[in-house]
């Protein structure tokens, strides 16, 4: 059996410009749904504390293990949906979130600022899909 590639629509006909993300992406498949992920290790230990960029580099490091869980890869990665606590950390993001996805073939995201995450401490949250 061959697997299915998603079809990624980054910039369709009469939609704005996207920095990062496909407005669209299309896909059959078994569905990967990823629980949000926070900025701790292995070990429930959190990773930069006052650091932005080190806590969302660690929620990426958790979201490609739960796809690797289920067989996946960053790849396979559909649709991501952010929560930050601080619209400043947002060109970190992007920074960061290149490093782990393709940027020709970026998934679908939305990003939400929220007054706050589980843990006071924690920057940010990412929850993905992904079809295998």
């Amino acid at each position: 059996m061959g697997e299915q590639v998603p079809e990624f629509h980054q910039q369709p006909a009469g939609l704005p410009p996207t920095v990062g993300y496909s407005h669209a992406v299309s896909a059959t498949g078994t569905l990967i749904v990823i629980s949000g992920q926070v900025p701790l290790d292995e070990n429930g230990v959190l990773v930069g504390e006052h650091d932005p960029e080190e806590q969302i580099r660690q929620v990426f490091r958790n979201v490609r293990a739960a796809l690797a869980a289920a067989n996946a890869g960053m790849e396979h990665l559909i649709k991501i949906t952010i929560f930050v606590t601080d619209l400043a950390d947002l060109a970190a993001f992007r920074r960061v979130r290149d490093e782990f996805v393709d940027t020709a073939r970026p998934p679908a995201s939305s990003l939400v600022q929220v007054s706050g995450l589980v843990d006071p401490r924690f920057r940010i949250e990412v929850e993905g899909l992904a079809v295998l």
